[in-house]
């Protein structure tokens, strides 16, 4: 079984529903009170043990300064230097899509670049249950976790999160037997969705993905092309589900009120800000 050495970080939505602002940074460099949603998916990336990290983008959008050492610009930094360096001595691919044609098409522009099992991360999701004030920073280990049920399953797998009935109309929702995957439904009503566990942006693709790309072509299957993939997995009895606990945050910096949302449930939870947000808040409250 092949280790998990490359992470492809899927950053090529063009972001419209965050206009005007994702017209001039890309919503995955907008910051969660003051981490990019980048830094925390490289460093989430890299303490899985990957070292080659690949990003899909668009050609509109720049990645470069997150890509430079800010340790240099700022020597006297106080807090973990990975925050200034995300990248650090990983190796690093800037890979284009040119056309919107879903996850698995975008994921394909790296496929030529990697042999193996790899990790995928959508690029505007953060999943961490960790909050701890900057100066005591760690990167989320649900794709660690991930990562680990590969290595004992052999598996495709993916984080699956619970979004709750009045929520399953906007995800892909699956059944489990166990850990194993034995139905996907996309976005159905509550009356039929088999569950309320929905992918959340966390995968292990197996090293059969570029093969598939061929039995299900983007032209059939469009932007469902990966769901296609992901039966195909789940019918040979080859899809995994790692649960994600209660304790984990979902962050999604692509609709402003969610990423607004987010912003405040973060930062309340944060014990640098928590106390002072929660007094400016219950003032703000009663002046309402």
């Amino acid at each position: 079984m092949g280790r998990v050495l490359d992470a492809v970080i899927v950053a090529a939505g063009l972001g419209t529903r965050m206009l005007p602002v994702s017209g001039f940074v890309a919503k995955e460099m907008l910051p969660l009170v003051d981490v990019p949603v980048m830094h925390h998916l490289i460093l989430e990336a890299r303490a899985a043990g990957c070292n080659r990290i690949h990003i899909i983008t668009s050609p509109s959008k720049d990645f470069s300064l997150v890509l430079d050492d800010m340790n240099k610009k700022f020597p006297s930094y106080p807090n973990d230097q990975s925050l200034l360096n995300p990248i650090g001595d990983a190796e690093y691919f800037i890979h284009y899509q040119h056309e919107q044609l879903g996850l698995a098409h975008a994921i394909s522009m790296a496929s030529s670049s990697i042999s193996g099992p790899f990790l995928v991360l959508l690029g505007d999701n953060i999943l961490t249950p960790n909050h701890a004030a900057l100066s005591s920073f760690e990167p989320s280990p649900v794709s660690k976790e991930l990562v680990s049920l590969h290595q004992e399953t052999g598996c495709a797998c993916s984080s699956v999160y619970d979004v709750g009935i009045e929520a399953v109309n906007q995800y892909g929702i699956v059944s489990l037997d166990g850990d194993r995957v034995q139905s996907i439904v996309e976005k159905p009503n509550q009356e039929v969705a088999p569950s309320t566990l929905a992918f959340c942006g966390r995968y292990i693709f197996t090293e059969d993905f570029s093969t598939l790309l061929d039995h299900y072509p983007v032209e059939e299957h469009g932007e469902l092309q990966s769901i296609a993939i992901l039966e195909h997995w789940m019918n040979e009895g080859k899809l995994r589900a790692h649960v994600l606990e209660s304790t984990v945050s979902w962050y999604d910096s692509g609709m402003p009120l969610v990423w607004l949302t987010s912003q405040i449930d973060h930062a309340l939870r944060r014990p640098e800000y928590g106390d002072k947000l929660v007094a400016w808040l219950n003032q703000r409250m009663n002046q309402s």
